[in-house]
């Protein structure tokens, strides 16, 4: 059981004599704990979730800080990059000196920030699997910023639903293209119909029911 279809294809190259035994069953997302927000959201605050003890998420906000916000406050002075998640580490809590910085370390709840959010990002190199952190973003119904690695196994419509860049002016362009409004005003709310139609656990979880069913029927 795998959650996404490259990874399927991974295994399939290894055990191509079992491909008809794989079943992808992808992540979903609690979409009533996860609700768009009608509060406004804080002008300029650019969120990152996850925990921050973590090498891919520490090497993602690290890149952010050090390539992907000087460009984006070249156009958006008043920008602000809030790293929201538990258990920072050193090169984390050290980046709260830094001008258009916040680390809030472990929160009772993601989702008040995730609502102040002008714009969520995933600006992930290393990735692997579907991020929930992606999901749980665009089921604020917040606009999603993310790198290609970080949106593997979610289909969602670059433009349209998520926005992505291939490197760091690509990334800050997408997030610069949202602070300013030059980006649909309504991503947010096309990514939140995304993960309501692609993403609900109820509809994953049936076709791992039906291998349980068919395995005891067996």
């Amino acid at each position: 059981i795998v959650i996404s279809e490259t990874e399927k294809a991974l295994l399939e190259g290894f055990h191509a004599h079992w491909a008809d035994r794989f079943l992808v069953t992808p992540n979903g997302v609690d979409t009533t704990f996860f609700q768009r927000s009608d509060a406004p959201s804080d002008p300029g605050v650019i969120v990152f979730c996850g925990t921050m003890d973590y090498l891919p998420n520490i090497d993602g906000a690290m890149w952010f800080a050090d390539e992907i916000l000087p460009l984006v406050r070249k156009a958006c002075p008043h920008a602000v990059f809030r790293i929201v998640g538990a258990k920072p580490a050193a090169q984390i809590r050290a980046l709260a000196e830094r001008a258009g910085v916040e680390v809030t370390g472990s929160v009772p709840d993601v989702r008040p920030y995730l609502a102040g959010a002008s714009v969520v990002v995933a600006p992930l190199r290393i990735a692997r699997g579907i991020q929930n952190k992606v999901l749980e973003g665009m089921a604020a119904g917040r606009p999603m910023v993310a790198t290609p690695q970080a949106l593997d196994g979610i289909d969602a419509r670059v433009g349209d639903e998520v926005l992505t860049g291939e490197d760091a002016q690509g990334l800050a362009d997408a997030v610069v293209s949202v602070l300013t409004g030059a980006a649909p005003t309504d991503l947010g709310a096309r990514g939140r119909d995304y993960v309501l139609t692609h993403h609900q656990w109820r509809d994953h979880l049936a076709g791992l029911d039906a291998m349980v069913e068919a395995l005891a029927a067996s």
